[in-house]
């Protein structure tokens, strides 16, 4: 592997902690983290109450391409929705209300910004 995807996945896996906290702190309980199947990955599985949350987190070290979250395209989203179902169907959990969020994380000077954006459609 080379160094920059070394750097990638590193600096994927640290935006995924710090989500991952976010939520945890806003009351929302994270129930899986990287799961995969066939069809993709989910990066967080959480519950919201009664809501079940596919969230997507992207990170940034600079705005060049824009927010992080504006990387979620519309065919992420929509395989998102597929692989909520999916999660569920392999973990027994019985229908409920499903929602796909994206959660940005921005390194920037020393200091972290976590943006959440919830209902992504």
């Amino acid at each position: 592997m080379d160094v920059y995807a070394a750097y990638r996945r590193d600096l994927g896996g640290l935006g995924e902690e710090l989500a991952a906290a976010f939520l945890e702190r806003a009351g929302i309980r994270v129930v899986d983290r990287n799961w995969r199947c066939p069809a993709g990955e989910i990066d967080i599985v959480a519950r919201d109450g009664p809501v079940l949350v596919v969230a997507e987190v992207k990170t940034r070290t600079r705005l060049f391409h824009g927010h992080p979250v504006e990387a979620i395209g519309w065919r992420k989203r929509r395989r998102l929705y597929r692989l909520g179902g999916a999660w569920a169907r392999a973990r027994r959990v019985p229908g409920r209300p499903l929602r796909v969020d994206g959660l940005g994380v921005l390194l920037r000077d020393g200091r972290v910004y976590v943006s959440h954006e919830r209902g992504l459609s």
